[in-house]
C-alpha cells in the first residue's frame, strides 16, 4: 500500500511516496528512506494516535520506506501519510491519487505543519488530485486553486471517511480584513518633499533612504509607508504565505498585505539573511513583495549591510548549508534611515558634540556599493515645532495614496511584461522608457558631471519612469529626470 505526502527542503518542496509492508514477523514499526529524527519518533505519536482514536494498530512487523531514499526526511508533516498507508494497507482500501499533510498528536488531532502552501503546489504539479490537511489549516490551503483539499480534523474522522462518510470540500473566501496600520501619511505633519519621495518609491518599489537629525519623522515616515503599497494578488498572496509559513510560529496564516518588516540592528546576519541549520528564510525574504525597514543603518553590523548587496540586486538570496542549498525570494522595497553622525546633529541648527574623526567613522559605516544600490536618497528636516499640534487638529485626508500607487502599479505591468519599474534592465529601459531627446541629453550631461556610475545611471531612469507614471505621461520628460537626480544627492550623509 503506498500513499503520498510532502516535505520541506529550504524553499522547495518534494513529494514523498510513502510505502507500508506489513508481515508476521515480531511486532514493531520500522521506518526506512534516510528518516530523521523527528520523522522516527513519528512511530511513537502514531501508536499513542491510534490508541486515542480508538483504531488498533496491526500487531504484526510494519515496515514503513520513504522514497525518494537518497533525500534526508526532516518533516513531522509526514505523520498522516505514514499513517493513512498503515490503515490502507490493513483495511486493504485504496487510497486514491491522494496526498496526507499533516503531524499527528498523542491524541490523534492533525496539527499545523510548516510550508503547507508549497507542498499544495508541488502535489498540483506532480498530477495529485486531492490533498487531506488539517482542518485548522484548510482557510490557508484553499488558496491554492486547481486541487481538491479536504480537511480533516482527527484520524478517526479519516478512517470514516475511508469507509465511506463524505467529507464537505474547502472553499476559498473572499473576505479578508485589512489589518490596521500604526501610521498613515496623513498623520504625519509637513515633510511634503519626505512624502513625495515616499509615493515615488511605493509606486515604483524603488530603494529609499532617509537622513537627518533624530525627530524629524523619518521613522514615522517609514512606517508610514507600508499604507502605501496595494494589496497582494493571488499568486503573490501564495508565495508569501509560503515564505512565512517557513520561518515563523504563525504556520496557518494567511499573508494576503504587502508585508512590512523592520528588525532591530542588534540582529544576527542570519536572521536578517536567513540560514541556520534548517537554512530558513531571514528577514530580507519575510519582506518579499513589501518593505524592509532598517532604521539607524549605520548602526547594523558591517557583516548584514555588506551581505545585502546580491539580494538588492538580483533580488532573491541563495541560503547554502551542509544539508542543502535553497534559494529564496527577496524583492522586497528598502527603506532605510540614518542621522548624519552620532549624535545626529551635525549639519543642522543644533551644536554637533561629534569630533571630525569621529563624523567620519561614523559615515564610512555605510559603503558606497551599497548606497549606490538605495535608488533615492532625501535629506529630513526638522519642522516648526509651533506648527505640530495646530495642522494635526486641521488635517483632513484628501487622497487616497494607496489608489494612486495601486493605478501606477498596474500601468507598469500592463507596458513592461508584467515588470514594475524597479526590475527594468537597461535593455527593457531602452524598450520601455522612452526618454525625449531633451531628457536624455539633460541626463547624459549630468551623468558626466557627477560621475555616476553605470548602476546609477540606470537607477535613475527607472525612477524617472515612475514619476512619469504617476503623471500618466508616456514620455520621460527633463523634468522628470531633473526630479530623479534630486534623489542621488547626499551631500549630508556622504
Amino acid at each position: 500500500m503506498k500513499s503520498r505526502g510532502a516535505i520541506s527542503l529550504g524553499y522547495e518542496c518534494v513529494l514523498i511516496d510513502v510505502e507500508c509492508h506489513i508481515s508476521n514477523n515480531l511486532p514493531g514499526i520500522t521506518i526506512v528512506g534516510l528518516a530523521t529524527r523527528s520523522v522516527d519518533e513519528s512511530r511513537e505519536r502514531i501508536r499513542a494516535a491510534f490508541s486515542a482514536s480508538g483504531l488498533e494498530l496491526p500487531r504484526r512487523k510494519i515496515l514503513i520506506n520513504l522514497a525518494p531514499a537518497d533525500i534526508a526526511k526532516d518533516d513531522s508533516g509526514l505523520d498522516f501519510a505514514i499513517a493513512a498507508a498503515i490503515i490502507g494497507k490493513d483495511m486493504a482500501k485504496g487510497l486514491g491519487n491522494s496526498a496526507y499533510i499533516g503531524e499527528l498528536g498523542l491524541d490523534g488531532i492533525l496539527k499545523p505543519v510548516r510550508g503547507l502552501v508549497g507542498k499544495l503546489l508541488e502535489a498540483r504539479s506532480q498530477g495529485v488530485d486531492s490533498v487531506y490537511v488539517p482542518e485548522v489549516m484548510s482557510e490557508q490551503a484553499a488558496l491554492v486553486p486547481g486541487i481538491k483539499i479536504y480537511p480533516i480534523k482527527n484520524l478517526r474522522q479519516f478512517v470514516s471517511i475511508i469507509q465511506g462518510e463524505e467529507i464537505q470540500l474547502v472553499r476559498s473566501s473572499s473576505s479578508k480584513n485589512a489589518p490596521k496600520r500604526e501610521y498613515l501619511l496623513d498623520d504625519i505633519v509637513g515633510q511634503a518633499h519626505a512624502k513625495r519621495a515616499l509615493l515615488v518609491a511605493a509606486a515604483g518599489r524603488h530603494n529609499l533612504h532617509m537622513y537627518g537629525p533624530p525627530g524629524t519623522g523619518k521613522t514615522m515616515l517609514a512606517k508610514a509607508a507600508s499604507e502605501l503599497l496595494p494589496n497582494l494578488s493571488r499568486e503573490e498572496s501564495l508565495v508569501v504565505t509560503h515564505i512565512h509559513s517557513l520561518a515563523t510560529h504563525e504556520s496557518d496564516a494567511i499573508i494576503d498585505q504587502a508585508p512590512f518588516r523592520a528588525p532591530h540592528h542588534t540582529a544576527s546576519d542570519i536572521s536578517i539573511i536567513g540560514g541556520g541549520s534548517h537554512a530558513r528564510p531571514g528577514e530580507i525574504s519575510l519582506a518579499h513583495l513589501g518593505i524592509l525597514m532598517l532604521d539607524e543603518l549605520p548602526e547594523y553590523s558591517k557583516s548584514t549591510l555588506e551581505a545585502l548587496r546580491q539580494p538588492l540586486e538580483d533580488k532573491r538570496v541563495t541560503v547554502s548549508r551542509a544539508r542543502v542549498s535553497t534559494t529564496y525570494p527577496a524583492d522586497f522595497m528598502l527603506i532605510a534611515t540614518s542621522n548624519p553622525c552620532p549624535c545626529g546633529f551635525y549639519g543642522s541648527d543644533k551644536p554637533c558634540s561629534c569630533s571630525p574623526y569621529e563624523i567620519i567613522r561614523y559615515q564610512k559605516r555605510l559603503s558606497g556599493p551599497i548606497m549606490d544600490r538605495i535608488d533615492m536618497h532625501i535629506q529630513v528636516n526638522a519642522i516648526d515645532p509651533e506648527k505640530l499640534l495646530e495642522n494635526v487638529a486641521q488635517k483632513q485626508k484628501t487622497v487616497d495614496y494607496k489608489k494612486i500607487v495601486a493605478g501606477a502599479h498596474e500601468s507598469q505591468r500592463n507596458r513592461n511584461s508584467g515588470k514594475l519599474n524597479c526590475l527594468l534592465s537597461a535593455k527593457q529601459l531602452n524598450k520601455f522608457g522612452q526618454l525625449s531627446t531633451e531628457a536624455k541629453h539633460f541626463l547624459d550631461q549630468a551623468a558626466h558631471s557627477l560621475k555616476f556610475s553605470s548602476r546609477a545611471y540606470i537607477r535613475i531612469v527607472r525612477v524617472a519612469r515612475t514619476i512619469a507614471d504617476l503623471e500618466h505621461s508616456e514620455e520621460i520628460s527633463k523634468n522628470h529626470i531633473g526630479e530623479a537626480l534630486q534623489y542621488r544627492q547626499r551631500d549630508s550623509i556622504l
